[in-house]
């Protein structure tokens, strides 16, 4: 196996250093269709052979599963990556069938509990390196904290735990401790980040599906701020949940017929400079001076063979420049050469 050398940047302020294609480990838990444990554990040691220093997963991601073989991998290639998980839910055993309302097809038997405060995100650390099997994971995200995941009025309680409930405090202690090395968030939305900024400075962020390609909505002010308060941005869903990469899925719902339209014509512009759409998805978010990291997640060596080749694919600086100027990217969009859209 051929161990390719990627480009390496580091977490915010923080030591650590991650290759800039990380693997995102939610699909490996079974996410709308089953992945044998098998699999899963090959395609983290895959992509961890093939160069890769970074993965992420969660509790949350089919209750316990994807850490269960993240770390069952991770114990065979010890000290070869850099590890993320979340906090914010709780698992809780459940010996009845139960209709979890989630993509995961054959989860854990758990149900899931929201908690944010100080005990709460203590006790998911400590849940998560027993399901891990390790004794130490370099990044703790908080998890769907915000109005996408429970309504603006079903936030607040949560905000409260987050903030005069401990969760910050906890989150601070770990990382001073040396127990973890950053802290962050991960989510959908980039106005909780905002508001995060206001509780002090983070270590890094983890952001799904609002800086790619197709939607660049976070740029201001968020991004913005992530240079001035020396944030990192690790950017998630780069296919936006499948409308990138050949499917009909924007932000996990059937796409609108704007959307498809937009992405027909930035794959037009892509086949112009005979570029696989998916391939300048994937490289896209880097041309951010804040982004550290782009997270795809396939489910198997083969889908991740497939990633690879996109992203060696060689993109002239002139796609982006085309792009910017049919106003198919936000302005004030970096792009290479150190201009902006």
């Amino acid at each position: 196996m051929t161990t390719r050398t990627f480009e390496k940047r580091r977490i915010g302020q923080t030591a650590l250093e991650v290759t800039t294609l990380g693997l995102g480990a939610a699909t490996l838990s079974g996410s709308f269709r089953p992945v044998p444990p098998e699999q899963a554990r090959a395609t983290v040691l895959h992509a961890i052979d093939s160069g890769i220093t970074y993965v992420d997963t969660a509790p949350h991601y089919g209750f316990g599963r994807s850490e269960h073989f993240v770390g069952d991998a991770l114990r065979e290639r010890p000290g070869k990556a850099v590890l993320s998980t979340k906090v914010g839910r709780l698992m809780k055993a459940e010996r009845n069938a139960f209709d979890h309302g989630t993509e995961f097809v054959d989860p854990f038997p758990f149900r899931r509990v929201y908690d944010y405060s100080y005990d709460g995100i203590m006790r998911s650390h400590e849940d998560s390196l027993q399901r891990l099997g390790l004794s130490h994971v370099d990044i703790l995200y908080v998890h769907d904290l915000g109005a996408g995941t429970h309504g603006v009025e079903g936030n607040k309680p949560y905000w409260e735990q987050f903030t005069t409930g401990g969760g910050y405090r906890a989150l601070r202690e770990l990382r001073e401790s040396g127990a973890v090395s950053a802290i962050g968030l991960g989510v959908n939305e980039w106005q909780v980040l905002m508001q995060a900024f206001e509780l002090g400075d983070w270590d890094v962020f983890m952001l799904a599906g609002r800086y790619t390609l197709l939607e660049q909505t976070s740029l201001s002010p968020f991004m913005e701020t992530c240079i001035k308060r020396k944030a990192s941005v690790v950017v998630a869903g780069p296919f936006n949940s499948g409308i990138l990469v050949g499917g009909d899925t924007f932000d996990y719902k059937k796409a609108p017929d704007e959307v498809v339209a937009r992405v027909r014509t930035i794959e037009g512009v892509c086949r112009e400079f005979g570029v696989p759409l998916p391939a300048a998805a994937l490289q896209f978010p880097l041309t951010h001076p804040a982004v550290c990291n782009v997270v795809p997640g396939p489910r198997s060596p083969e889908e991740l063979d497939g990633i690879l080749a996109w992203w060696d694919a060689k993109i002239p600086d002139e796609l982006w420049t085309t792009l910017a100027a049919k106003g198919l990217l936000a302005a004030g969009t970096p792009v290479p050469g150190g201009g902006t859209a």
